[in-house]
Formats: C-alpha cells, sequence, structure tokens
C-alpha cells in the first residue's frame, strides 16, 4: 500500500501560482503511477494530470493544459502540480491519486488517494 498526503493549497489572488505537492509512504513511489484530480463544492472529481512512474510521460485535462505542469521526483517519494495563472474556476479541492497501473484520467480506478488541499482563487 502508499499513504498519499498532499499539501501546498491556500488562498490566492487570479493570476498567481501555487505548487502543490503529494508525499507517499510505504511501498516504491517509482512503482506508481501518479495523477491529481480536483472537485469544486457541489462537482463531481474532475481529472487534472497523470504521470507515469518515471516522469517520462504526462497527460493532461485539455481544460489546464499549458497553466499546470505535473512532475515528480522518485527520490523524494513526492509529485508535484505547478499551477500559474490561476484562475477563479481553479478553486478546489485538489488531490492526489497513486496505482500501480497508470489509468490516465480514469479516477474510479484509481486504488490509493489522499486527503485533498484547498486551493481557492480569489477574483
Amino acid at each position: 500500500q502508499v499513504q498519499l498526503v498532499e499539501s501546498g493549497g491556500g488562498l490566492v489572488q487570479a493570476g498567481g501560482s501555487l505548487r502543490l505537492s503529494c508525499a507517499a509512504s510505504g511501498r516504491t513511489f517509482s512503482s506508481y503511477a501518479m495523477g491529481w484530480f480536483r472537485q469544486a463544492p457541489g462537482k463531481e472529481r474532475k481529472f487534472v494530470a497523470s504521470i507515469s512512474w518515471s516522469g517520462s510521460s504526462t497527460y493532461y485535462a485539455d481544460s489546464v493544459k499549458g497553466r499546470f505542469t505535473i512532475s515528480r521526483d522518485n527520490a523524494k517519494n513526492t509529485v508535484y502540480l505547478q499551477i500559474n495563472s490561476l484562475k477563479p474556476e481553479d478553486t478546489a479541492v485538489y488531490y492526489c491519486a497513486a496505482d500501480l497501473k497508470w489509468y490516465y484520467s480514469d479516477y474510479p480506478k484509481y486504488a490509493y488517494w489522499g486527503q485533498g488541499t484547498q486551493v481557492t482563487v480569489s477574483s
């Protein structure tokens, strides 16, 4: 199993940037493909970005391409989500997820989830 803890959320003004982190513990981190998802109040959870085991491949939701960057550091057991040019519609709880298989955007199939970190963007 793997345990995931997100951090880095907060309140920022539109146009600002944040870097979210997701620290993993447990089994070998590099064995897991990782994903970021978000859930706005009253809405379903949606895919944001995912990354392969080595970090050599990434996949993004169309809505975030060019503003969000997912990366990972296997030596630090951490996956990151750099968010630039924040918009009020980016306000959500951001979750990281892990699985031994890379399910790209298919969030119900990811086996392990963190508790989420709140991102609030003011206009």
